[in-house]
């Protein structure tokens, strides 16, 4: 009769016991959160060393090829052009004739000229003639000597007359020649400023020469580039069409005015020995490399932001955590990012992963990237 109550006791035990657990399960199942909340996640990520390196920003700009020396060839005098036998791209040789006027009128005032001398010579002959006969009377006493002095007066106002008309003569004669324009020195004509038929004025320009002793490639280039350029830089040059087509120069001038619609100045690079490829009127691309200061530059996907400013995730070496910190951007591209201040050499920058990050957060380097 003694063992129902034995099975009885048994079973009030095994209740109790599974109350116990059922007790102790949410204390158990806390527990095992609080161990879980205080291992922290550790995220993989990529890094880079920070380096300063000196590097020169590359400025490109275009411009277009012209001559080092241009004239404008013009008449030293006005009148009809009767002809023009260069026109533009002609090659020309120094004295070739370039333009000629109707040289009527000047012929005709040579003409004249002519038979002025001639005639003041003629009364040159007669008063030197009449003043040695008075020259001689005077001396042996048969003329008087207001008659002597007339004669000479006569003399020199004849000779005085000659003179005149020889510088007539010479003028004349400069004016028919005048009536020709011919190249002073050989090149190539780039323009032309009247065609025949036209009356032109005395230095109205009927052709633009430009000469064969050098060549320029001029750029238009803003003022904020030309107070940051170096003072004395290499520009190379490359033919649009053509890049294997090369040349380097330069600054020969910088125009002390700033064009009046674009607002840039032109700047003329002097190019040393063009080859015959870069020709008057092509179009060219000129790089030129600024300055060389230390600078780091990183990958563009480090960069993240912090309070609407720049930032990258450092990591600490030691403790293996990140930190943001806010930087200063030079430039950027969609590969690289230079930074002026908030790195040092020596920094871990975090290149990959910096979307799933919060600061303190404990992390594990996958490598470094170049």
């Amino acid at each position: 009769m003694t063992k129902p109550a034995d099975s009885r006791k048994s079973t009030r035990g095994l209740v109790r016991v599974a109350a116990l657990l059922l007790a102790a399960a949410p204390i158990l199942a806390a527990c095992q959160r609080e161990t879980e909340a205080e291992a922290p996640e550790v995220r993989p990520v990529r890094t880079v060393l920070a380096t300063r390196e000196k590097t020169g920003e590359k400025v490109v700009l275009t411009g277009q090829i012209e001559a080092q020396n241009e004239a404008a060839m013009a008449f030293r005098i006005g009148g009809r052009m009767i002809e023009r036998p260069v026109n533009v791209g002609d090659r020309v040789e120094a004295g070739q004739l370039l333009a000629r006027l109707d040289p009527v009128n000047e012929l005709n005032a040579l003409r004249s000229a002519q038979a002025a001398n001639v005639a003041a010579e003629g009364q040159l002959v007669q008063a030197r003639n009449a003043y040695g006969r008075q020259e001689h009377l005077l001396r042996n006493g048969f003329t008087t000597r207001a008659n002597y002095d007339q004669a000479q007066q006569a003399l020199q106002t004849a000779q005085a007359q000659v003179d005149n008309t020889e510088a007539q003569l010479e003028i004349a004669t400069d004016r028919v020649a005048f009536t020709e324009l011919k190249a002073d020195v050989s090149g190539t004509i780039t323009a032309r400023g009247a065609e025949p038929g036209e009356v032109v004025q005395a230095g109205q320009m009927i052709v633009q020469l430009a000469r064969q002793d050098g060549r320029d490639a001029v750029f238009d280039v803003p003022a904020q580039l030309l107070r940051t350029a170096p003072s004395d830089p290499v520009v190379s040059v490359r033919l649009t069409d053509d890049p294997s087509v090369t040349a380097v120069g330069r600054v020969r001038e910088i125009a002390p005015q700033a064009d009046a619609q674009t607002r840039n100045f032109p700047v003329r690079v002097g190019l040393d020995n063009p080859p015959a490829g870069l020709r008057l009127g092509s179009t060219v691309t000129g790089t030129m490399v600024m300055d060389s200061v230390p600078v780091i530059a990183i990958p563009a996907t480090a960069l993240t932001t912090s309070e609407q400013n720049p930032a990258v995730w450092i990591v600490d070496p030691v403790a293996s955590t990140v930190s943001l910190r806010n930087i200063e951007i030079v430039r950027h591209d969609p590969a690289t990012v230079v930074v002026s201040t908030g790195l040092e050499t020596g920094d871990i920058v975090v290149t990959a992963g910096v979307q799933a990050l919060h600061p303190g957060q404990k992390v594990r380097l996958l490598g470094a990237a170049k």
